[in-house]
């Protein structure tokens, strides 16, 4: 993404100079990802999520003040119950040998199994819009590798 022009609308979440950190938000987040061409819309909860080559990804903020930016993946691959083993299996493998996304994995409630992926950065200090918007490709992209690895996996069952 191409640093935004200054804008003068003060209304706007990329208002200001671009190279400003501001403090982290969700219309902050929605307006990078807007930027790019991606489509995100609310969660029941009230949290962004999007679907990124047919897996949903949400944008969190957590952390006692929102400071803290989670890009999670469901890798929308399902597993039953027995695969579990090898499913920690190829997180741990995947988790040695990748810095992202953190893959783990999940039994729903109706006891399938699913992977998850997610990439966390502290943003105390605040972000500009250039480097949310790296952050943001970053767990996109991951997320979106780990889905393509784990759809591999014997015993995935489409979606």
């Amino acid at each position: 993404m191409a640093s935004p022009e200054i804008a003068s609308d003060p209304d706007d979440p990329l208002a200001g100079h671009p190279g400003t950190p501001r403090p982290l938000s969700g219309e902050l987040v929605a307006a990078v990802l807007a930027a790019r061409g991606r489509s995100v819309g609310l969660s029941v909860d009230g949290d962004l999520v999007g679907r990124f080559d047919d897996n949903l990804i949400w944008f969190l903020l957590l952390g006692d003040d929102g400071e803290l930016l989670q890009v999670r993946t469901m890798v929308t691959t399902t597993f039953g119950i027995e695969q579990v083993p090898a499913l920690y299996a190829f997180c741990n493998s995947w988790n040695h040998d990748r810095l992202w996304p953190k893959a783990f994995t999940h039994v729903d409630d109706d006891g399938r199994a699913r992977v998850y992926g997610e990439v966390i950065t502290d943003l105390e200090r605040g972000v500009t819009p250039h480097q949310l918007d790296r952050l943001l490709d970053c767990g996109i992209t991951t997320g979106c590798q780990l889905a393509v690895a784990v759809r591999r996996l014997p015993g995935a069952v489409p979606s």
